[in-house]
């Protein structure tokens, strides 16, 4: 391996409360077993690890104070310390001789079992907490250089690894004196990575506080992946105001910066490093930007994900800048901001409010690219707010894909954008590469079947989410022709005068319905009941109500001018008891209505 750079931030590591770590590994670049539990990461972590088992007074703990009488409580770190790093190079038998201090400890059988739990308690100690491992390339590294250091990175995260796996075994098998007989190969190393480099971008005065965060340049992720968030729904709505309201002063050293496409924009997503899990996170949502979509460039929108708030009247507001034209959205730094929704929803309202800027419809929905076996393709997309059942309804189209569909992509499947293009006819476009979808409306199956590259979110909770990898980037950016337009009904049950696929027959009927916004809560949310969103879609459209009719009633004119079939399906997603099979009668009766439209003429 290459000699590791140098360290260019002040702290090797970083500790949020008890769950997270987040690791310079230049600076604490370890090659042995022996250099490990030199570091000061490892101290740290067993001081904190000794100071829990004797607040709980485990019976390890209980043990080594039986038989180190005279030992006092603060000096119990170091014995532990000092026996680890003995045990790294030698038997318990060699050990007692070598140190006959130690004898008290590893006497008999029973005493070394002790130790080898204390040892195994320790290693999943360490394995609870969320670990983030960067590594920052020197400044002015530059596009050139980035291969060294890509190498360098996933080397240095794979050996940290392989380190912490051979060093707990070692241990465990000079405690034991043999070999293990199953061998865990556990995530024992980073969760998640991510490559760094200052890269200089043309930064208004309003910003000039984040002028040289790090920018992300490469990520890792072990997946299957579970996080934990003290809040687990998004609350309110993100209001807009006319401006910063003064000065923002950070500390540098503790933000870092996600650049990441969302559709056609780029977007600088700054982060305070308490908010590292949900960053990160993103990876499976968003393209991440190249190096020069940022070196000398003005983004077209900026997230500040926890700043102090000062003079913010809400935990999340945006303003558009008119003298460098950057969107930017500040959300306070708070627990109760810790939901990944509220990373992802700020994001995607900044994008919203850009797309009308440029008379495009912003959409709260999802659309795909369908062929059928039999032939012919059609391009479909549905409306609905947070737990309508749009992303179910796609999943639903999925489940039936292989037996009635030859392909099936993903254009959206949250939010995306409409607009009318030179030939004519609106053409859909979208903004993430990966869902974040309910793991409770999802079929077990599929849950099961994404688990290898999926994010869980609270797994154990009301409104656990997956978040997970579904579509290329092309994909999103091709622009594919609008053939069907569907409002998500949630609410309503089926019946001969409410049937699971209607069609709308005039551009005032059918925008009336998707103004409404109409939908029962899931709790995704704060909300309860049946609730209405304007165009179900809290993220940019009712904030800049004016210029958004406006949009929608030309996008919607041209819709019915060009044959676009537009209606609503009814996903009966907030009625207990139809969370699968809803969307499975929808996505059944719109194959059926595929297929007749496949058969038209061209197509």
């Amino acid at each position: 391996m290459r000699n590791m750079p140098v360290a260019l931030q002040k702290n090797p590591f970083t500790i949020i409360g008890d769950q997270k770590v987040i690791i310079d590994y230049a600076a604490i670049y370890c090659r042995t077993p022996q250099e490990l539990l030199k570091s000061t990461l490892f101290h740290e972590i067993l001081g904190r690890f000794i100071r829990r088992i004797e607040d709980k007074r485990t019976p390890g703990y209980l043990f080594l104070r039986e038989r180190r009488p005279d030992m006092k409580p603060t000096d119990i770190p170091d014995f532990v310390l000092r026996l680890l790093r003995l045990l790294v190079g030698h038997s318990a038998e060699e050990i007692i001789i070598l140190n006959p201090d130690y004898g008290s400890v590893l006497n008999k059988g029973d005493d070394r079992e002790w130790i080898y739990e204390l040892r195994r308690d320790l290693y999943n100690y360490w394995r609870r907490f969320e670990r983030y491992v960067f590594l920052e390339m020197p400044h002015g590294s530059g596009q050139k250089s980035i291969d060294i250091y890509h190498d360098q990175f996933m080397t240095g995260c794979e050996n940290l690894r392989d380190l912490v796996l051979y060093t707990n075994r070692l241990i465990g098998e000079h405690l034991s004196g043999k070999d293990p007989k199953v061998y865990r190969q556990l995530p024992a190393g980073a969760n998640m990575g991510m490559l760094l480099e200052r890269i200089g971008w043309k930064c208004p005065p309003f910003l000039k506080a984040f002028k040289d965060v790090p920018f992300i340049r490469i990520t890792l992720i072990e997946p299957p992946l579970i996080l934990y968030s003290k809040s687990n729904t998004r609350k309110g709505t993100f209001m807009e105001i006319p401006g910063p309201h003064g000065p923002i002063t950070v500390d540098p050293g503790e933000w870092f910066c996600f650049p990441a496409k969302v559709g056609e924009l780029t977007a600088f997503i700054f982060f305070h490093h308490d908010y590292i899990a949900q960053a990160l996170s993103m990876a499976n949502l968003f393209e991440l930007a190249e190096f020069d979509d940022i070196s000398e460039k003005t983004p077209d929108m900026v997230v500040l994900f926890g700043v102090p708030g000062d003079g913010m009247k809400e935990y999340t507001e945006f303003f558009e800048d008119r003298q460098s034209g950057i969107i930017t959205g500040m959300v306070q730094r708070n627990a109760d901001v810790g939901y990944f929704g509220y990373f992802k929803k700020m994001t995607l309202t900044l994008h919203n409010v850009a797309m009308l800027n440029r008379g495009r419809l912003p959409l709260h929905g999802a659309m795909m690219h369908l062929k059928l076996k039999e032939g012919g393709y059609a391009n479909i997309a549905f409306v609905g707010d947070s737990g309508a059942g749009k992303s179910e309804t796609l999943e639903a189209l999925r489940a039936v894909a292989e037996e009635h569909f030859s392909d099936i992509k993903v254009i959206f499947d949250d939010m995306g954008s409409f607009a009318i293009k030179e030939d004519g006819r609106v053409h859909g476009y979208g903004t993430e590469i990966g869902a974040f979808v309910r793991l409770d409306d999802l079929h077990p199956k599929y849950a099961y079947d994404e688990v290898d590259r999926s994010i869980f979110i609270n797994p154990d909770r009301k409104n656990a989410r997956l978040i997970m990898p579904i579509t290329a980037y092309h994909h999103v950016m091709k622009g594919y022709a609008v053939d069907m337009l569907f409002y998500a009904n949630n609410y309503e049950h089926l019946g001969d005068d409410k049937p699971a696929v209607e069609f709308f027959t005039r551009a005032d009927e059918a925008l009336q319905v998707f103004r409404d916004g109409s939908r029962l809560a899931k709790g995704t949310t704060d909300e309860k009941g049946l609730v209405r969103t304007y165009f179900a879609n809290p993220f940019g459209a009712h904030q800049r109500h004016t210029i958004h009719e406006k949009v929608a009633a030309s996008i919607f004119k041209r819709m019915f001018e060009t044959g676009v079939r537009v209606g609503q399906v009814r996903t009966r997603l907030g009625i207990p008891g139809f969370e699968q099979e809803g969307p499975k009668a929808v996505a059944m009766e719109l194959y059926a209505i595929l297929k007749e439209l496949a058969r038209r003429p061209g197509r």
